[in-house]
């Protein structure tokens, strides 16, 4: 909830029970959260199945054992792309100085997914001498220094001109087309474009169009699509061009990443 609002209806901050809390959550195929929000700081992941999650600012489609960070008070929707079986830490913002301000993915590691594990089993009320208590500081320490990834992020840009074309590239993904193409279209210059593209983005125009596919296949991957498939439909020549493709850019191929548990 905005300050403001708090402020001007007088609504009390509410603590959860203890500073670090988990739980776990399944969701079949398709279930979809609607947009909301947390007070607290949420570590979300799923350990099989996979998840789109929205923001105002752009989306992130998370396989197995990937964490979205988000800070407390941020928008967001959670998609579920096949049988889903995830985990959320909540941290209240006091919990640890270090909370990182901004959305971002993060690798799970086997340790803190254990921990993960082992503090969701606990009471959400659990005592200052209870296991729950000794897991809690060890998990944000491993979470403080867990590697940060840009896979499976797409941000969205501000410009209507830029997001005429990405509207249209989330409809048709395989578009080939070039930023000259695109400029007679929205009414700007190529050289525009790019250098808008970079600036709001963080990406050129021809990074962004492969994020949104890889994006686009890993979702399609989730629920069942062979390789060939994917790989044709997405605009690729062939299916061992769109391995390659994969692999060089996630570090491993289609079917390893989503059978990872």
């Amino acid at each position: 909830m905005d300050p403001i609002w708090r402020e001007q209806f007088g609504f009390e901050y509410r603590r959860q029970p203890r500073p670090v809390m988990a739980r776990g959550s399944k969701y079949p195929n398709g279930h979809r959260e609607i947009w909301h929000s947390h007070e607290q700081a949420q570590l979300f992941y799923a350990m099989e199945g996979a998840v789109r999650v929205l923001t105002p600012m752009g989306s992130w489609m998370l396989p197995p054992m990937r964490a979205i960070w988000l800070p407390p008070g941020v928008d967001h929707e959670l998609h579920a792309i096949g049988e889903v079986n995830s985990y959320s830490v909540y941290l209240e913002p006091d919990a640890a100085p270090w909370l990182w301000p901004a959305c971002r993915v993060v690798l799970v590691t086997p340790l803190m997914h254990e921990l993960t594990i082992a503090l969701a089993e606990q009471p959400h009320d659990y005592g200052p001498d209870s296991l729950g208590a000794h897991i809690a500081p060890l998990l944000l320490a491993v979470l403080r220094d867990a590697e940060a990834t840009m896979q499976g992020g797409l941000p969205l840009p501000s410009d209507r001109r830029l997001r005429a074309i990405c509207s249209a590239l989330l409809m048709a993904p395989a578009n080939d087309d070039t930023l000259d193409e695109w400029s007679a279209t929205v009414g700007a210059s190529a050289r525009t474009l790019a250098r808008l593209f970079r600036q709001e983005t963080g990406l050129t125009f021809g990074q962004w169009r492969q994020q949104l596919r890889l994006v686009e296949a890993m979702a399609r991957l989730a629920v069942g699509d062979p390789v060939s498939k994917v790989a044709d439909e997405l605009g690729y020549q062939s299916s061992s061009s769109f391995i390659a493709m994969f692999r060089r850019e996630i570090g491993e191929t289609p079917n390893r990443l989503l059978r990872r548990t």
